[in-house]
């Protein structure tokens, strides 16, 4: 049976006569636990084998709901990691789960969810839903197909490359253009890895989310949470009336961005110029792959407003390192155009025509603009509001502007580079970018998992 005192600590020595010792958890040590050891270890320099004696005695139970429950030091619960997987939720609710600087996770792509059978979200609840929903899917499953036998004609496959891999790669343009027509009300699933403190503080957000489907999310997850780690978790639901009421509405007001936007513009640029001076050597002989050093953030920030398909707005939404608004999905801005220009023609004729239908049936379905959202396809283009350093901007760009991208992502990321490019070429600043980022690239078909035989 293993014990707290038979677990296999990786244990270095440092030559000033410090060590270095990596935990093993084994199947005994709780995140609970773990958070107890590193706050015993703030508070002594006993060292850690001190520490785990002290937790075989006593047990973390205690200790948690003392200190970090019961006092509120919430430095304790950033020791503390949990994993939570979240399935069968809508795209719209997954980004409001995402829509945190300090989540760590991955959603289901849809190139890997098979959505003739995916469950779609249907929140008015009624036939005349469903239909808007299926015909969507009815389209979808059929464009898909379509463009996989159209597509090897526009880019045959070329000597020295790998026909499976080539299949893939056919296949991932198929989903990349015909993924424009899934309404956001389609269910993905998320997986989400966090400290303790991260989870009840972004639990008291979303419980006054304006989606009611996030807010079921919110009370049930923290339900679990609780039943989990009773001991990280206020069993008895405390709330701050004026807190509450205040993130309430401001959830309500303000969550969402929905105001004009320009096709792609530098809206402010905040960067101080004079404080990057003395580095203009460093932003220039910057190799690529590499990231500019964090502390160039110091200088000031920089953002862009710009429109873009929803379906790519989740692709760029998982860059933490710059502060996003959360557009809110409508019509008004139009469906972007790339994803009729990739169909066929007969496609095309079919998809203009069943985007006009559905437009009209899904405005006579609700006056509610948030739940007109899930009944909405993805390739709608929303407004975006984007804002960060320079260091995180340029990794954003170098990432996203490349052919492994989705198109429309991959050309507005290549604007905004080209943006920065002239706007700090006093400063010095270099961009290693992809010469033609739109383009059919068969290393596509490399990004996958595969579980081997």
């Amino acid at each position: 049976m293993q014990t707290i005192e038979n677990l296999s600590h990786h244990r270095s020595n440092l030559s000033s006569g410090g060590k270095i010792v990596i935990l093993d958890p084994g199947a005994t040590l709780s995140p609970e636990a773990i958070a107890m050891l590193q706050a015993l270890h703030s508070r002594s320099t006993e060292g850690i084998d001190g520490h785990l004696k002290v937790l075989a005695e006593r047990g973390a139970d205690k200790f948690m709901s003392i200190y970090y429950v019961g006092y509120g030091h919430k430095s304790i619960g950033d020791c503390a990691n949990a994993t939570v997987f979240i399935e069968g939720v809508s795209m719209l609710a997954a980004k409001a789960v995402q829509d945190y600087k300090l989540y760590n996770g991955q959603e289901a792509s849809t190139r890997y969810i098979p959505f003739d059978k995916q469950r779609f979200e249907n929140p008015v609840g009624t036939a005349a839903g469903t239909e808007i929903l299926e015909t969507w899917r009815t389209f979808y499953l059929k464009a898909v197909e379509a463009m996989k036998v159209a597509l090897p004609a526009r880019y045959p496959l070329q000597e020295g490359e790998k026909e499976a891999t080539y299949a893939k790669a056919i296949a991932a343009r198929a989903f990349d253009i015909t993924r424009g027509f899934l309404p956001a009300g389609a269910t993905t699933n998320l997986a989400w890895s966090g400290t303790l403190r991260q989870f009840a503080d972004r639990v008291g957000q979303l419980r006054h989310h304006p989606l009611a489907e996030v807010r079921e999310i919110a009370n049930v997850l923290e339900d679990a949470l609780i039943a989990v780690y009773p001991n990280s978790f206020n069993v008895e639901k405390k709330r701050y009336e004026a807190t509450e009421h205040y993130i309430e509405e401001t959830m309500k007001a303000y969550y969402y961005h929905n105001a004009a936007s320009p096709d792609l513009a530098l809206v402010h640029n905040g960067i101080d110029t004079t404080g990057l001076a003395p580095y203009q050597s460093l932003l220039a002989n910057r190799p690529a792959k590499t990231e500019l050093p964090k502390w160039i953030g110091c200088y000031g920030e920089a953002a862009f407003a710009f429109t873009l398909d929803f379906g790519s707005f989740r692709d760029i939404q998982r860059h933490r390192g710059v502060t996003q608004r959360m557009p809110l999905l409508t019509a008004e801005i139009g469906f972007n155009p790339w994803y009729l220009n990739e169909l066929t023609p007969e496609l095309r004729t079919e998809a203009e025509a069943l985007i006009a239908s559905q437009k009209t049936k899904i405005e006579s379905l609700t006056t509610d603009p948030l739940i007109r959202q899930y009944y909405l396809p993805m390739g709608y283009n929303i407004s975006n509001y984007l804002r960060g350093d320079l260091p995180s901007i340029v990794y954003l760009v170098e990432l996203r502007a490349t052919s492994l991208v989705h198109p429309t992502l991959a050309t507005r990321a290549g604007e905004m580079a080209n943006l920065l490019a002239t706007t700090f070429a006093d400063s010095g600043l270099t961009l290693h970018l992809d010469p033609d980022p739109g383009r059919f690239n068969i290393k596509r078909g490399e990004h996958d998992i595969v579980k081997k035989e």
